[in-house]
């Protein structure tokens, strides 16, 4: 495989998962993934998972229990870490800055923007990599993620509407302009400007209408018994940006589930289902 390293392989559901890395233009450093290709030729749709803080690429590939549903419909699953990390790579003491919160955005303040460059890296040097490297078909792709990988799937998918086909996502923050997490992160990456902060906020790009009715559908699930959302998540506010600017979607509210990957673990079944339906 040109340029890729393949760390370890497992088979599974007759297909095989493979923890990968490879080196990124983009951060400037090694980077990480996993990638699960069904049994058979291909070229198969692709889905791209965004996981939230604090995760790996390992978190989704050990504990979504994604990868029977990925096979019986004939779906690639690529998931990526959720920020550079090494020597010499900027970090912050706190969990929802730095290392492991890289918000799927592109920094442009010191001590960030060396490294952080979250957004190429997924949309061109990812996406590049799992086409030469993988049996993957290069107009089929969706992509979603969970908390801060919902924010991140939302916004790439509405800032790349040329790329990504399908999007979902699972308890994501819809509005880094309105809410702790959001504001933290960007003024760290991009400074005060909030207008530059619009840019990477959800429920800002569905009313700018740069993808207005690109998507049929937007598939959201959130657990009623996450601790976060009230205070982050605030599905609500993509729901109204959503109706004043005609983009349908389905949001479904679940008592009882929170934050966790028992909460995903759940619904991705519903998730790789949808989204191959418009992969396909």
């Amino acid at each position: 495989m040109s340029g890729i390293e393949t760390v370890k392989t497992h088979r599974l559901f007759e297909g095989e998962l493979r923890y990968c890395k490879h080196q990124s233009a983009a951060t400037g450093t090694p980077m990480t993934f996993s990638v699960f290709t069904p049994e058979g030729p291909g070229p198969f749709p692709v889905l791209i998972w965004l996981s939230g803080l604090t995760c790996t690429e390992d978190n989704f590939t050990t504990k979504a229990g994604a990868y029977k549903a990925a096979a019986q419909h004939g779906l690639m699953i690529v998931a990526p870490d959720t920020s550079p990390r090494g020597d010499g790579v900027a970090d912050d003491p706190a969990y929802d800055l730095g290392q492991g919160a890289g918000f799927y955005i592109d920094a442009t303040e010191a001590p960030w923007k060396p490294h952080f460059s979250m957004e190429t890296y997924i949309v061109r040097d990812l996406v590049a990599a799992i086409r030469e490297n993988f049996p993957a078909d290069p107009v089929r792709l969706g992509i979603s993620g969970h908390s801060m990988g919902g924010h991140g799937a939302l916004t790439l998918a509405l800032r790349h509407t040329d790329l990504f086909r399908s999007v979902s996502a699972f308890s994501p923050i819809v509005s880094p302009l309105n809410c702790p997490w959001g504001e933290k992160a960007f003024t760290a990456y991009l400074g005060a400007d909030r207008m530059t902060w619009a840019e990477h906020d959800a429920c800002a790009l569905l009313r700018s209408g740069l993808s207005r009715g690109y998507f049929d559908d937007i598939l959201i699930d959130q657990g009623l018994a996450d601790n976060f959302l009230a205070g982050q998540l605030k599905p609500e506010l993509l729901q109204e940006a959503a109706r004043e600017v005609e983009q349908k979607i389905t949001l479904r509210m679940h008592e009882g589930y929170d934050h966790s990957y028992f909460f995903i673990a759940s619904f991705i079944d519903d998730h790789i289902a949808w989204h191959v339906n418009r992969l396909s």
